[in-house]
């Protein structure tokens, strides 16, 4: 037994003391599994009849962020199974997925690309062209055995231990992971608005305590002031994700701040001291029109490559035409833009990719030459409001499809992907029509849409228009996605629905915390058989709620989703008054029943934004810094 392991092994050692000193061939494409005919046709002659082969591969291994990239030769002994000999059989589980992630989970975080080959011994391989019933049985097994000769080298030479990256990149390696072992949050980043509300103060970003054992429990401990006036801070995301939690050279450090109104992006650095956030960067809103022709920057996203991607809603006029997708490099410098020329949508918002589907789906507010002066139904009618959503490759950037909502999808805004990221299906909010519509590809890889949730109108008396729409103005879905929680900014309700079935979503859970027809307001709805009504909205530690549900956030676990209540300046002031501009903000903690569905309020949260040193201000946008759940995409 030890004379054949010695023999083997001296065997093993010949092979790659050879190997090293012989050329390999190329192929003329680099992903294993795509091999060309003219490259397999040599090697098939006569593979028949053979039970194993050894092979040598040179290989590539990088990290799907774009990471520390190394490479390699391995000697691999591949198995020929005998369908595989006899041409017989039917194709293997992985036919085709070639060296994908999911038949090395166990073995990497990374990628391999196999580069080369070459026969050391056994004969020829018998190792069929794509067209082929059974080419994924040999594609991998031998991706299988030369991840295996080949990783423990790699990430030896990336500074972890073999067989695994045992040092990790941002987020978690996948959404149930980031639900069952993420940390409970402890700090909440919030982006705070004087623009509009007579306080000539530059807008800020909050930190607030969100950490039931501290002392500073449920107050802002940070602010950290904006570098001009007039900005309209409102969304936010990070350089960084768990798209690249594979990547032990990338942390999600920096926070990116889009200015709506102005055009500058902030940058601003939470790794130095998570409470206390610095200023690192401002990119000029002139700096941005002058290279992509873009304005008015709204949703960040974090890519593999490492650039940051934006969508910018207009021109820096606010002309809907000039929307589209900026980019930033790595270090925050203007790129260009993303989509190919001509590629643009009709009007921009929101967008979420989906990797594995090959697509990124984006929505549509409207122009902002309309929207920053106020809400007017005319202009709905005049065509500067959207009810489309547009369907990009990715990361192409060719728009392959429009979808037109029409009039039940009027204004549809937010945008998300299930979690999952094998799904191919998601929801977008349409904030005027009040409906959650799902979209989702069809059989022939086209992609359709459906109403799911519909949130019927109120007949009201003393308010603008004789009906008043819930306006759904953000939602947000849970890591399992289980559950998917929506507000209704103007009826001033939570809502959470169950989606385990995702195109029958059930109602689970509701609570009112504010809006426009709570008890003590002008406003009433009127019920089918002509009665005056108004929703009983309770206090929190002393406080009338004002204002209505905008914007949420959902802890990792799904337990707890946090509120704020300002959606754009103007149109608070449109909607709700003088009364939420004067009296500020403020951020609420909604207590989750994850099991059998239900919302309650917590009676010990409240943030009073109204109480501000400089004065009461607008908060919107919450983001935890370890990640949350509307800012992490998985690949």
């Amino acid at each position: 037994m030890a004379d054949a392991a010695a023999t083997k092994k001296k065997a093993t050692d010949d092979a790659e003391a050879a190997a090293a000193a012989t050329p390999l061939a190329w192929p003329t494409k680099g992903f294993f599994g795509s091999f060309p005919d003219e490259a397999i046709d040599p090697m098939v002659e006569d593979g028949f009849g053979k039970q194993s082969v050894q092979v040598r591969m040179a290989w590539r291994r990088r990290h799907p962020c774009g990471g520390p990239v190394s490479s390699g030769s391995a000697v691999a002994t591949v198995f020929a199974p005998a369908s595989a000999r006899s041409l017989g059989g039917s194709p293997g589980t992985d036919a085709d997925c070639g060296l994908h992630r999911r038949h090395l989970k166990d073995r990497t975080c990374a990628e391999f690309v196999v580069r080369g080959w070459q026969l050391l011994s056994g004969g020829r391989v018998f190792l069929p062209s794509e067209g082929l019933t059974n080419s994924g049985v040999l594609r991998s097994q031998m991706a299988a055995a030369v991840a295996d000769a080949a990783v423990p080298a790699a990430a030896k030479a990336n500074g972890a231990g073999a067989g695994c990256c045992a040092a990790k990149g941002p987020g978690y390696a996948t959404p149930r992971e980031a639900m069952e072992k993420g940390p409970r949050e402890g700090l909440l980043y919030v982006t705070c608005v004087y623009n509009g509300t007579g306080i000539d103060k530059p807008d800020y970003l909050a930190t607030v305590d969100v950490d039931p054992n501290s002392a500073t429990y449920s107050q802002v401990i940070h602010r950290l002031p904006a570098t001009h006036i007039g900005d309209e801070l409102h969304h936010s995301g990070w350089n960084a994700c768990s798209s690249c939690h594979g990547d032990a050279s990338t942390s999600r450090r920096f926070l990116i701040l889009p200015s709506l109104l102005s055009g500058r992006v902030y940058v601003v650095d939470t790794a130095k001291d998570p409470r206390a956030p610095a200023l690192h960067k401002v990119v000029q809103a002139e700096d941005i029109a002058e290279k992509t022709g873009l304005g008015f920057p709204h949703t960040s996203h974090c890519l593999a490559t490492g650039d940051i991607m934006i969508s910018c809603l207009g021109d820096k006029e606010g002309n809907a035409a000039g929307n589209g997708f900026l980019l930033l490099d790595s270090e925050f410098n203007v790129k260009g833009r993303w989509e190919k020329p001509g590629h643009s949508p009709l009007f921009g918002y929101d967008f979420w990719y989906q990797p594995r589907h090959k697509t990124m789906i984006s929505s549509s507010w409207g122009a902002p030459a309309a929207f920053r002066t106020g809400f007017d139904l005319q202009h709905v009618q005049d065509g500067l409001y959207g009810r489309h959503l547009h369907v990009y490759d990715w990361p192409g950037g060719e728009l392959k499809q429009t979808l037109d909502l029409g009039s039940t999808g009027l204004l549809p805004l937010e945008v998300r992907f299930l979690h999952d990221p094998s799904k191919d299906t998601g929801y977008v909010g349409c904030a005027l029509t009040s409906n959650m519509v799902r979209f989702f590809k069809t059989a022939d890889g086209s992609w359709s849409h459906e109403v799911a949730i519909s949130i019927e109108p109120l007949k009201v008396r003393n308010w603008m228009l004789p009906e008043m729409p819930g306006l759904i103005t953000d939602f947000v879905i849970s890591l399992d996605d289980r559950y998917l929680y929506l507000v209704n900014w103007l009826h001033g309700d939570i809502r959470q629905y169950n989606i385990e079935d995702p195109a029958k979503p059930v109602l689970a859970g509701q609570v009112y915390v504010g809006g426009l027809l709570q008890k003590g307001s002008d406003v009433v709805y009127v019920t089918d058989d002509d009665k005056e009504e108004q929703y009983a909205v309770p206090q929190v530690k002393g406080h009338r709620l004002r204002g209505g549900p905008q914007m949420i956030q959902l802890s990792l676990d799904g337990k707890r989703v946090y509120v704020t209540n300002s959606l754009f300046s103007r149109w608070d002031e449109q909607f709700y008054g003088p009364d939420l501009l004067k009296k500020g903000s403020h951020m609420l903690q909604i207590d989750v029943d994850a099991e059998e569905g239900g919302l309650a309020v917590n009676p010990n949260f409240f943030v009073d934004f109204g109480t501000e040193p400089e004065g009461p201000s607008l908060a919107h946008e919450m983001r935890y810094p370890g990640g949350d759940c509307t800012s992490d995409i998985w690949i």
